[in-house]
């Protein structure tokens, strides 16, 4: 089997690239083509498969991007399910910026039961772990209506909505939204959540992927330059070997990426079991590297100016988003039983 990207997919992953070294903006992603990439051409896109996704992700985790593009992916994806071409549209040119409100206080990683109920054209409830939700337009909220799982539209700025925003471990900004009787555009049933969150747990493990490099990247200049007792550190045997575990580390991380991205679009026991294996694996490799570029710069890596700081929050937050580890692991031995 050919894992080598497409010459689309390698254009794309270039022309990204080098936009996000001169510091592309929101309309400058949009207007390359980023967003496009993450959906199908029915949906208004050019992309949209598993190796798509992960080409996008692992140049923004790279560069350390906090633009809102999972965000955009996952809840435009609801909306592309629930066939609102018009609003996929404004999302794919930029124009429209929206997140997905469905964890719950005590919820943990589970996609229910939650409490979030809809009446009347309202929805009241409480959701936890809302990212960019300060600077969406639009959340995708969902909520119970008559048993079932719902989705609806709210705009974060209507009467009975607010939020309690902070800054995000993994870059951006987080939300608890409170929803108090908050007008409600109905979209209809949730029955691609999981298909959805699928996808953006790939996009999560991609991102990861290339923060990894970019953490290895800076290990490795680091090792090369800093001199002790006359000679670079990278000489001595034992930072040698640890960095070879960094660099096997994030070769399995990447092998595991490239499976799940191949397996997107299986049936969902089997998609779901390539999901957990990969991010549990990727979780776990992203602290040890995290954990091993911080021990190998020294007192340099605990600096906020330092790019380094960065990255490690980042890679360190990839545990807690679609499920840690733990989480993963128990799911992937209950699906292979």
């Amino acid at each position: 089997m050919d894992f080598n990207h497409t010459e689309e997919r390698r254009m794309l992953a270039d022309s990204l690239r080098r936009s996000l070294e001169r510091g592309a903006d929101w309309a400058a992603l949009a207007e390359l083509g980023v967003l496009g990439a993450l959906f199908t051409e029915d949906e208004g896109g050019f992309g949209g498969q598993g190796f798509d996704i992960a080409v996008v992700f692992e140049e923004l985790g790279r560069a350390g991007a906090s633009a809102p593009v999972l965000e955009a992916g996952l809840a435009g994806g609801l909306l592309a399910d629930a066939g609102r071409a018009d609003l996929v549209e404004q999302v794919i040119a930029g124009t429209l910026k929206v997140t997905l409100a469905h964890s719950e206080p005590g919820l943990r990683y589970d996609l229910g039961p939650i409490t979030t109920s809809a009446a009347s054209g309202t929805v009241t409830g409480r959701k936890s772990f809302v990212t960019n939700a300060d600077g969406a337009d639009r959340l995708v909220v969902s909520a119970l209506e008559d048993g079932a799982v719902a989705l609806f539209l709210v705009d974060p700025k209507s009467e009975g909505v607010s939020l309690h925003t902070t800054p995000a471990l993994m870059g951006g900004t987080i939300s608890e939204v409170t929803l108090d009787r908050a007008p409600a555009e109905r979209l209809g049933l949730a029955e691609t959540l999981e298909t959805r969150l699928a996808a953006a747990t790939l996009a999560v493990c991609a991102d990861a992927l290339g923060a990894m490099e970019t953490a290895k990247a800076m290990t490795l200049d680091y090792l090369r330059t800093r001199k002790q007792f006359g000679v670079p550190i990278g000489k001595f045997q034992a930072l040698q070997h640890r960095m070879a575990d960094v660099a096997i580390e994030i070769e399995m991380a990447r092998s595991a990426v490239i499976n799940l991205a191949g397996h997107l679009s299986d049936a969902a026991p089997t998609r779901d079991r390539h999901v957990s294996a990969t991010k549990n694996l990727t979780a776990r490799a992203a602290h040890l590297v995290a954990e091993e570029a911080i021990q190998m710069h020294g007192g340099i890596a605990m600096t906020e100016e330092y790019a380094l700081s960065d990255i490690s929050r980042r890679l360190f937050a990839v545990d807690h988003r679609f499920g840690d580890e733990d989480w993963h692991l128990a799911r992937f031995i209950r699906l292979s039983a």
